[in-house]
């Protein structure tokens, strides 16, 4: 017997290792729904043969689902038999910081695009008085997210939508307005 694999059998429960090495990724990489939920299985099993206590599996839990990178899920299992794979390793010493990768800023809503937003919803409570900022505040949001590359396009759409439909809604209304008074005025009695 000199196969270490039959020597040492694997917890139950837990995942089998695959025979190659688990690939090398950065601690910093985002990682996959996958590889919350091959995470989330190593804590069940871990809870199922008494590992870990029913308040620190439930924390560990909490977190895996919101953890961002590999190297959030690995802190949630490194005292466990078995981990995500891949996992995670520190990066390369020979990269020079020339070929290194800016490290991706949190993206943010545009505030514009937040007001576009609110003024095209409050258009219905203010009775259409709020719909050409709306339509300002979504283009001047439009444009800054394509400068920026921000979030909330979607949000400055909505607005610019709302904002032409109730100017377009006002005009309908004024017209029928002008056309029932126009009618009223020449179609009473005729005196003679």
């Amino acid at each position: 017997m000199t196969d270490s694999s039959s020597r040492w059998p694997e917890p139950m429960g837990y995942p089998l290792r695959q025979p190659q090495q688990p690939m090398p990724v950065s601690p910093s990489m985002r990682a996959a729904t996958a590889d919350r939920e091959r995470t989330v299985d190593v804590l069940k099993a871990a809870f199922a043969e008494g590992r870990l206590d029913q308040d620190e599996y439930n924390d560990r839990m909490g977190r895996a689902y919101t953890a961002r990178t590999y190297g959030d899920l690995v802190a949630l299992t490194g005292d466990l038999p078995a981990g995500p794979l891949p996992v995670a390793m520190p990066p390369a010493r020979h990269e020079t910081r020339q070929h290194r990768r800016p490290a991706p800023r949190d993206q943010h809503t545009n505030a514009m695009a937040t007001a576009a937003f609110a003024l095209g919803i409050l258009e219905f409570l203010t009775l259409g008085l709020t719909a050409i900022p709306a339509i300002i505040c979504g283009h001047i949001a439009r444009g800054q997210i394509r400068r920026t590359a921000e979030q909330g396009d979607g949000m400055a759409v909505t607005g610019l939508v709302l904002g032409y439909l109730a100017i377009a809604l006002g005009v309908v209304i004024t017209l029928g307005a002008v056309v029932v008074a126009s009618r009223s005025g020449t179609a009473g009695p005729v005196n003679g």
